[in-house]
């Protein structure tokens, strides 16, 4: 989760994790790590560089021997995802 929380959104000033775009992290037993992914929106301008940033920033971690990173837009990504956290950041709440 660390991880993910030091990748920003380049057009919203929240981490990715608190903006909800991570949706599972699953850890495998031989330490392969595999993590399901979205956008706020499918035209997003970095959607071809985001799963790049979340690879590089878990790969270095003690352990991980592999990073997948799926994108998808099922359930599309709505505002409800983002962490309270975030959504005091942005004045929603």
């Amino acid at each position: 989760m660390a991880a993910c929380q030091s990748i920003y959104d380049p057009e919203i000033p929240v981490n990715i994790y608190d903006l909800g775009l991570i949706y599972t992290i699953n850890i495998g037993e031989d330490n392969a790590v595999n993590v399901t992914m979205t956008l706020t929106a499918p035209g997003c301008p970095v959607a071809g560089e985001m799963p790049g940033w979340v690879a590089d920033a878990i790969e270095p971690l003690p352990g991980v021997k592999h990073v997948d990173v799926e994108m998808t837009f099922e359930p599309q990504w709505g505002m409800e995802m983002m962490s309270d956290e975030a959504r005091l950041e942005l004045g929603f709440m």
